[in-house]
């Protein structure tokens, strides 16, 4: 695989200034893309790392603030990705929220949150790229989870969110092929939720893998990379990169 197979080419990472979005950051821009880092909180880690990636390689990295959930401004988002580097290739719906909602005490704020941020604005941020990226032959490229097809106990609206966006990777290559390739990454245990010190419960995740291993965000980042760069005759696919937990489950 070329070091340079992105050469030329533009990826917008939603939430892309942290954890698994800047392991794909760094990844596709290793490989010669031009970054565009979407980041709705994190100005800080999002800063850096465009400063970081443009140390390597000047004028190839660019940040941008928008509230996903506000629709308005996703048309936006695509159009700074445009402006800052004349072309769209690549668009990662990388951006998630990730909370408890147990029955008995789902609340509409969390219904609105976690289908907004997990399906609503991958959906219309998708449709907003599309002219764009039909005009390069472009890629989505939807952040899934296992648990789209594996309900987790009290996460039921997370799940059936996730599941939509299985769905709506599987529609959108319908829809829009064969201008554009439409695939999904669903990842396993690669990253404990920010806070979480529960030993005892990822010993269990661990152990119910096959590889009885822990992945990382490269992994994650590496399988983007394939997708993007390698596989130009795969769309409508979402693949589960888990260490065999979907399938020993």
């Amino acid at each position: 695989m070329s070091n340079q197979s992105l050469a030329g080419k533009t990826v917008l990472i939603t939430g892309g200034a942290r954890r698994v979005g800047a392991a794909i950051a760094r990844e596709l821009h290793a490989a010669g893309a031009n970054v565009a880092i979407h980041y709705r909180k994190s100005a800080g880690d999002a800063d850096a790392l465009a400063v970081e990636l443009n140390t390597s390689r000047p004028r190839s990295a660019a940040t941008v603030q928008a509230d996903l959930l506000d629709l308005a401004q996703l048309p936006g988002i695509v159009g700074f990705a445009v402006r800052s580097f004349g072309a769209l290739d690549v668009l990662v719906n990388n951006a998630s929220t990730f909370h408890a909602t147990k029955v008995g005490e789902i609340t509409p704020a969390a219904w609105d949150d976690l289908l907004g941020t997990n399906l609503k604005a991958p959906l219309f941020l998708s449709q907003a790229a599309v002219p764009a990226l039909r005009k390069s032959g472009g890629l989505i490229l939807n952040i899934v989870d296992i648990h789209a097809l594996r309900p987790l106990r009290h996460y039921t609206v997370y799940c059936a969110a996730k599941a939509g966006l299985h769905m709506l990777t599987r529609s959108l290559a319908k829809e829009l092929g064969p201008e554009i390739r439409v695939n999904g990454i669903a990842p396993g245990p690669v990253l404990w939720p920010e806070g979480q010190d529960d030993t005892s419960t990822r010993a269990k995740i661990i152990e119910r893998t096959i590889l009885k291993r822990m992945g990382t965000p490269a992994d994650i980042a590496r399988t983007a990379l394939f997708f993007a760069a390698h596989a130009p005759f795969i769309t409508g696919q979402v693949l589960a990169v888990d260490g065999g937990r979907s399938v020993a489950w």
